[in-house]
């Protein structure tokens, strides 16, 4: 699959998600380190990416647009959570998230929990 990482998530989460076989990239190589979140959103869009990310705002930008793309994975950041546990609750949940996320969904990842909402948010 392929991934935008959020500038708020660590660059080593695309060189994690590199080495399990994805495409990803992180904001940073984009140049997006002060870009509007309606940006990330269009930069992802036009390359075919899931925006991956721990910004709640995306949810509220898909419900006031009723956008239809592109995918978000929103990750709920745990206390102390390192990036390979990061990287290795993407992996472990992609199955069951991967054809989701290719039709356009926001996919919020918690502690033990995988949420899914199709796109359009209404």
């Amino acid at each position: 699959m392929k991934f935008l990482i959020d500038v708020n998530l660590s660059p080593r989460l695309a060189l994690q998600l590199n080495e399990s076989g994805h495409d990803a990239v992180h904001g940073v190589d984009l140049g997006l380190e002060v870009a509007t979140d309606e940006t990330v959103l269009e930069r992802a869009r036009t390359e075919g990416r899931i925006v991956v990310s721990a910004d709640s705002d995306f949810g509220t930008i898909f419900a006031r647009t009723r956008s239809t793309s592109p995918s978000v994975l929103f990750f709920r950041r745990g206390v102390g959570r390192r990036v390979e546990e990061i990287a290795a609750l993407i992996t472990e949940n992609l199955e069951l998230m991967e054809e989701p996320l290719r039709e356009g969904s926001v996919v919020v990842l918690g502690e033990g929990s995988v949420r899914i909402r199709q796109l359009p948010i209404l």
